[in-house]
């Protein structure tokens, strides 16, 4: 159960309940106002209009269907009378289509029954409080704005807003810089970022992946070649640092570099010059250098992976792409981008995502960060029989998959079927918690018991059982 964010009480929270069921309607008053709203009721779907028409409620929770007229009709009246009235709609009996009719006619959302009491407390805190954040909107001034989209980067998050303000002061200098991060954060659309925002700007951006070139080749993408300085070299090339002169070199994933390669860069980036396989002059170059990586680099140099010399040229300014998980507030708005830019690239009329799919995606932790959102939002665009995303919508089905925590693992319910090992996936869970624990209480096996509700004797003999610190 999640646990529901309140909404400051004031008189501003007025929510109208219209069921036709006296218990439901007690529960639901009951509910909410404990919750500090003040609340209403009616009913039939007549009475909740006349209601309606005299009075202005915050939000209505009105069921689908009613003993008189439909809620549907009752949803219309509302947006009629005042269209900032959020409606949230209710109902055991509610189709795809139905919801999507609901929401088409205005409702923030629908919850079918039977409901969990602390999802819909949930969904009409997040309903008033998206209400609150839209009247906020209409009085945000032009730079207050921008700070939604920073360039191609979307988010508006206290992490996003200080990763803007990094950016904006490493573009004024020459300085190189290391984009840390998750793959899947978007560490070349920081990298854009600071070259847009530079005097470089119309000069040229180059983009290298040093994971994708291979090794025997690239010396030469780096720096060029003389014809017949190597089997193939039919000629003369210019190099991706030639190419780049006067603007933005980017390496991405910078940690895959081999040692050779690495002493070659630390000489370009040192001399600002270079030769190119088989030449023997030195080519000047004026470049800025940006690098990013999803390796610890400083780790990479303990363990003589990577040359400290160079880290530290590299490094003199570092930027953390945040992931996913710790910028969930960009949520709303990174899937709205996302369903503007696939249903226009695909010809649909898709405006609008259910909160109930929002929540479901709010509690997945996004291993693939915004990467594996894109790609989910653009398979839920295309697989979509309908204008509006719903939770059955979904292309991946991530109710049914968790990230086991400290391990490369994911545990997914659908693979039972096809017949699975339970004791090894329990062995996966329960070591992932044990290095989880040991890890929180620095090798504390005493305290780390307590924290997974466990005697000290049982640690030691699960420890011992899995091969875990012995």
């Amino acid at each position: 159960m999640t646990e529901t964010k309140k909404m400051p009480v004031s008189d501003d929270n007025k929510i109208l309940v219209v069921d036709d069921e006296l218990s439901m309607r007690e529960l639901l008053e009951l509910l909410l106002a404990k919750e500090g709203y003040n609340v209403s009721s009616a009913k039939s779907g007549k009475e909740a209009i006349s209601i309606l028409d005299k009075t202005d409620f915050d939000l209505l929770l009105c069921d689908i269907r009613l003993g008189d007229i439909s809620g549907i009709e009752v949803l219309k009246a509302a947006k009629k009378k005042n269209q900032d009235t959020v409606v949230i709609m209710i109902s055991a009996y509610a189709t795809t289509d139905t919801a999507v009719k609901a929401m088409n006619e205005g409702a923030y959302d629908y919850v079918p029954k039977p409901f969990d009491n602390n999802d819909l407390k949930q969904t009409i805190a997040d309903a008033l409080a998206h209400k609150t954040i839209e009247h906020e909107k209409q009085t945000l001034d032009d730079e207050l704005k921008k700070t939604l989209h920073f360039g191609k980067i979307v988010g508006s998050s206290p992490r996003m807003i200080y990763c803007y303000k990094m950016i904006r002061q490493v573009s004024k200098t020459k300085t190189n810089v290391l984009i840390t991060g998750e793959s899947g954060t978007g560490k070349e659309l920081f990298a854009r970022a600071i070259h847009e925002e530079s005097d470089r700007k119309d000069r040229p951006f180059v983009a290298i992946n040093c994971g994708g070139i291979p090794e025997t080749l690239i010396e030469s993408e780096f720096f060029g070649h003389k014809k017949g300085s190597f089997t193939g070299a039919t000629s003369d090339k210019k190099g991706l640092f030639e190419t780049a002169d006067k603007g933005t070199i980017f390496l991405d994933e910078i940690g895959e570099l081999s040692i050779p390669i690495q002493v070659k860069l630390l000489r370009a980036v040192q001399e600002k010059s270079f030769k190119s396989v088989g030449g023997t002059e030195d080519i000047l170059v004026d470049v800025r250098l940006i690098s990013a990586t999803n390796k610890n680099l400083e780790k990479e140099v303990i363990a003589g992976r990577f040359r400290e010399d160079l880290f530290y040229r590299l490094n003199v300014i570092e930027i953390k792409a945040p992931p996913l998980r710790e910028r969930k507030g960009d949520l709303r708005v990174l899937i709205q981008y996302f369903l503007e830019k696939y249903s226009d690239e695909m010809g649909k009329e898709i405006a609008k995502i259910s909160s109930y799919a929002i929540d479901l995606l709010n509690k997945y932790d996004f291993p693939g960060n915004i990467r594996e959102l894109e790609n989910l939002i653009e398979r839920s665009v295309a697989l979509s029989s309908t204008n509006i995303i719903l939770p059955d919508s979904l292309a991946l089905s991530i109710h049914k998959r968790r990230w086991i925590e400290g391990t490369d693992k994911r545990f997914d319910l659908d693979t039972v079927v096809n017949g699975v090992s339970l004791e090894n996936i329990l062995e996966e869970i329960e070591g992932a918690y044990l290095r989880k624990a040991l890890e929180l209480t620095n090798g504390g096996k005493t305290r780390a018991a307590e924290l997974l509700g466990i005697n000290f004797r049982s640690m030691r003999y699960r420890l011992n059982k899995l091969g875990i610190e012995k």
